[in-house]
């Protein structure tokens, strides 16, 4: 069991209340990111209408860090255009949760490369 008490409060909520939380029936863009340290997988569903994402959802296996940095990742994209969610950082996501400890910093590196791996895979196809 892990523990919790190195995460604040923002990270408690969204590790208790996920948002965006399953998997999306017919996605525009699926992107899927793994530590291969610590086997932490996020895959992350994007709808996209007039290239800006509507709707975003999640399936993550890991630590309660990467299953609220996915949340987190998916209220951030939502309602963005596909440049702007390109300028996301891990910090960015770290930040809006309020901080991660460093040993789970990783788990906003996977959400920021789950949605460049979405955003590519939406680009694939359009031009398909």
């Amino acid at each position: 069991m892990e523990k919790t008490g190195s995460y604040n409060q923002m990270v408690m909520e969204h590790l208790k209340h996920p948002r965006n939380m399953g998997e999306m029936e017919n996605p525009d863009g699926i992107g899927e990111a793994q530590n291969p340290v610590c086997g932490d997988t996020m895959r992350l569903f994007i709808k996209v209408e007039m290239d800006r994402i509507v709707e975003a959802t999640f399936l993550t296996f890991g630590c309660g860090a990467a299953i609220a940095s996915s949340s987190m990742t998916t209220e951030m994209i939502k309602g963005k255009t596909i440049q702007e969610v390109l300028m996301i950082s891990d910090q960015t996501i770290a930040d809006a949760l309020g901080g991660l400890p460093p040993a789970k910093i990783h788990c906003s590196i996977l959400a920021e490369k789950a949605i460049h791996a979405a955003v590519l895979d939406y680009q694939k196809r359009r031009e398909g």
